[in-house]
């Protein structure tokens, strides 16, 4: 039975693990979006939520507890100057996890984890045209009956 063991280990030692998702927190801050294991991207997405809400705050404090856990400066710089406020009125659930199926290799389940508001460069034109006709589909529909 599986009792009071709420954290996975992924098969690591504890600094190895605390390693591993310091630098996964780390690329998630600088791309936006990383693809990794299933079972890597529940483990970091509380802490990457955690690193956003230090963000928001934007105290010294509060940057150097970021620095402590993600241990990656030029990281926690983009977090505080661009993520940080751009989240500033979500209350919480910073973070997507898109299941993208099984690695051909090892048949690991493969995930995708990135920021809510992620869209990829050079969609955002695509997103306000599907936005604006979904806007303008009912409008339509009650004008034909």
């Amino acid at each position: 039975m599986r009792h009071l063991r709420k954290v996975s280990k992924l098969g690591r030692t504890s600094k190895h693990k605390e390693a591993l998702v310091a630098n996964l927190v780390s690329s998630l801050i600088q791309h936006s979006r990383i693809e990794t294991t299933l079972a890597k991207a529940k483990v970091i997405r509380p802490v990457a939520e955690k690193m956003v809400t230090l963000a928001k705050s934007g105290t010294l404090h509060d940057r150097r507890l970021a620095v402590a856990r993600i241990r990656n400066r030029d990281a926690v710089k983009k977090l505080f100057t661009e993520i940080g406020p751009r989240f500033q009125d979500r209350q919480g659930g910073y973070t997507r996890i898109l299941k993208l199926g099984h690695r051909t290799t090892d048949a690991a389940k493969v995930a995708l984890i990135e920021w809510v508001d992620f869209q990829l460069p050079g969609t955002e034109g695509v997103a306000a045209a599907a936005a604006a006709a979904a806007a303008t589909a009912p409008a339509e529909e009650k004008k034909a009956e």
